[in-house]
């Protein structure tokens, strides 16, 4: 079996349906040189069923990695799937995203040694989200910011991400952008070396900044950020988010207040438990 240029890494939990379109979005990119790794935090059957139901018609392999449901541990499903990756290179966005059709080409295109890639997203309300099917996938319009504003998308400064396609205009808004880059789990990429450099996610996380906290000790070893959310685009599906807690965010603060005081570069808590 040949080593694919990349491994996706792709989270979810209980929402098969926007899984299917997230998958669907990656059987429509423009290569599929790469292999899809699902990173399952505790779906029940349903999700493995859909899974099933869906490898034979995909035109990359697909491996599911799961745990068991004891509440948001998406920072260990994430280390579990960076160690399945066989890859060198890492891409990682979430089972709610819908990559447009040159996703994965652009967070190829634009690596480099030493850098890790903050990637874009537009978000959608439920009433669009609900009418991004298989043909719109296909055709492409999910990420087409004509069409989605006859659905009725508002104008906001996200979806100029839409508007700016390959060219001057993206190379322009990443350079000009006020905002930094950063890691964000819904688009991120990466090398699986510098992944291991970092010891990987800080398992100790919930929800609320734990792919932020990656990206500071990646940052802090040296690994600097490069601005491509106007490059490397994905559309994102509204649902609800019932798990998410004050104190969740809270706790999770404290570890990031932590690892840019002492400028960590690594955690105890991640890939494995042992210093380096």
């Amino acid at each position: 079996m040949s080593v694919p240029v990349a491994s996706i890494v792709i989270s979810t939990y209980n929402n098969p349906d926007w899984l299917t379109r997230c998958l669907w979005g990656y059987a429509a990119q423009d290569r599929h040189d790469f292999e899809l790794i699902v990173a399952d935090d505790g779906s029940t059957a349903e999700t493995v069923e859909r899974i099933e139901a869906l490898r034979a018609g995909l035109p990359f392999a697909v491996e599911h990695v799961w745990q068991e449901d004891r509440g948001f541990r998406k920072c260990a499903i994430l280390n579990r799937g960076i160690e399945a990756a066989r890859a060198d290179y890492l891409i990682f966005s979430d089972g709610d995203c819908v990559p447009r059709r040159d996703f994965v080409s652009q967070h190829l295109r634009l690596r480099e040694p030493g850098r890790y890639l903050g990637g874009g997203y537009c978000k959608l309300p439920m009433d669009i989200s609900l009418r991004i099917d298989r043909e719109v996938i296909d055709a492409g319009l999910h990420a087409d910011l004509d069409w989605l504003r006859r659905q009725g998308l508002p104008r906001k400064k996200r979806s100029l991400k839409l508007w700016a396609r390959p060219g001057w205009r993206e190379r322009l808004l990443n350079a000009t952008t006020p905002t930094p880059p950063r890691w964000a789990g819904n688009n991120a990429s990466t090398w699986k070396r510098d992944l291991l450099r970092v010891n990987g996610f800080d398992e100790r996380m919930s929800y609320g900044g734990e792919d932020l906290e990656l990206g500071e000790r990646l940052a802090n070893a040296g690994v600097r950020g490069k601005q491509i959310r106007f490059s490397a685009v994905c559309i994102h599906l509204d649902h609800p988010r019932g798990y998410v807690k004050p104190e969740m965010r809270a706790a999770n603060e404290r570890i990031r207040a932590a690892t840019r005081r002492g400028q960590r570069t690594w955690t105890d808590y991640g890939l494995r438990r042992t210093a380096p």
